[in-house]
């Protein structure tokens, strides 16, 4: 059964992420946004209080929380701006709960560790150039070479790419499998910034979340140690959709954020606007779309509520989870659209805040996977073409 009621302890969470939201993003997201910067106060931030292995046991230097507190946390760093939340999707649904999953113990005292206490920052490498949705179309290799993994290729679209100090990353271990794009010849590791013919670079000229960074990676005959492939060869489809499934829940989650931002900034700006010698916020379309927005955000709550309550239970949470990100994001689109809108002209102006939540919102309805693939996804689960199995990997199980 489902409780709605938060626990202290997550309530506790939402408070750490809901201040420095409010203390740290929000005071400069204009001027950083403008700058297409990210804001250097960000990540000491949010690692001084906590935030960013929250939801790591705390024998691998977390505080031991829940999915529940992740999904709260993203919403409330989203409510600041996306590319706060970006950095829990990356760092914490994107590598740091797959490898406690699916890394073994040396790797999780040697990576697990320094990312859940903030102390490096991590990411994750699957989207190249020629390869999005279509994972297999990835073209990424790795080799093996004695004791390492001749790395090639390059990765695109990476959220951190300049800032992460390790990566999870993708390639392609068995290449005749890669001719027959069978996903079971894809490999997972873990690499390291300063490997020798990794470099990076970011990415201008975004539509949205322009104060994250985002950008490539390049491998060019790097090594990487036989000892950093995760779980093993040919398991890296399996850990790719397990990646998603947390990255995807911290979309879900965050955007619920950026539906309450676009609702209360537009709540505010209709009581101070003033049409026909009235405030707009007496005016049945203004209030229509604030409506809309409210029961936007409620129900995309209850969407990644249950995926969180699924992933407490250590059950597998794919369709849950690729239904919240979908609508959820969905959402966000329309509440930011209709924000704009009640703020007329001045919507259409980087001098109020709801412009900026009109770009950041268009960028989840295509990363995490697209709104397509995931409308197709649970048609096909309705139509039983498609059915979860059991996870076959160590999910734990969070008592709160």
């Amino acid at each position: 059964m489902i409780d709605f009621a938060f626990t202290e302890n997550q309530l506790a969470v939402r408070d750490m992420a809901r201040e420095v939201s409010a203390k740290v993003i929000i005071p400069g997201i204009e001027e950083f946004d403008r700058a297409a910067k990210m804001n250097p106060a960000v990540l000491p931030a949010m690692k001084e209080a906590n935030l960013l292995g929250f939801c790591i046991p705390e024998a691998y230097g977390g505080l031991g929380m829940d999915y529940i507190s992740l999904g709260l946390a993203s919403e409330e760093m989203e409510y600041g701006d996306t590319s706060a939340r970006v950095v829990l999707s990356v760092h914490i649904g994107l590598f740091s709960l797959p490898l406690l999953a699916w890394g073994n113990e040396e790797q999780k005292q040697k990576y697990l560790i320094p990312a859940a206490k903030g102390e490096k920052i991590s990411t994750f490498g699957l989207t190249e150039p020629a390869a999005g949705s279509d994972v297999v179309g990835l073209q990424s290799t790795a080799v093996k070479d004695g004791d390492n993994y001749i790395l090639n290729g390059e990765k695109m679209w990476i959220s951190l790419a300049d800032v992460a100090d390790q990566f999870l990353v993708f390639a392609w271990t068995d290449l005749d499998k890669k001719k027959n794009r069978d996903h079971s010849g894809i490999s997972a590791f873990i690499v390291e910034r300063g490997y020798e013919g990794l470099t990076t670079g970011s990415i201008h000229g975004k539509l949205g979340v322009r104060s994250g960074n985002t950008g490539f990676i390049s491998f060019q005959d790097v090594k990487v140690p036989k000892e950093n492939l995760v779980y093993k060869e040919g398991a890296g489809f399996k850990i790719a959709m397990f990646c998603l499934d947390q990255g995807r829940y911290t979309v879900a989650a965050g955007s619920c954020g950026l539906i309450k931002a676009c609702r209360d900034a537009s709540a505010k700006y209709a009581h101070e606007r003033h049409t026909f010698k009235e405030p707009i916020a007496t005016h049945q379309l203004v209030k229509q779309m604030i409506a809309k927005m409210e029961a936007g955000y409620e129900y995309s709550t209850a969407l990644w509520m249950k995926a969180g309550w699924l992933k407490n239970q250590g059950k597998r949470s794919t369709r849950a989870t690729s239904l919240a990100k979908w609508i959820a994001c969905r959402e966000a689109e329309a509440a930011a659209a209709d924000a704009v809108q009640v703020y007329g002209a001045y919507g259409f102006s980087d001098e109020y805040p709801v412009e900026r939540f009109y770009r950041n919102s268009k960028g989840a309805s295509i990363y995490e996977g697209t709104r397509e693939i995931h409308t197709l996804m649970q048609a096909d689960y309705v139509l039983g073409f498609r059915k979860d199995k059991e996870i076959d990997c160590e999910l734990p199980v969070v008592e709160q």
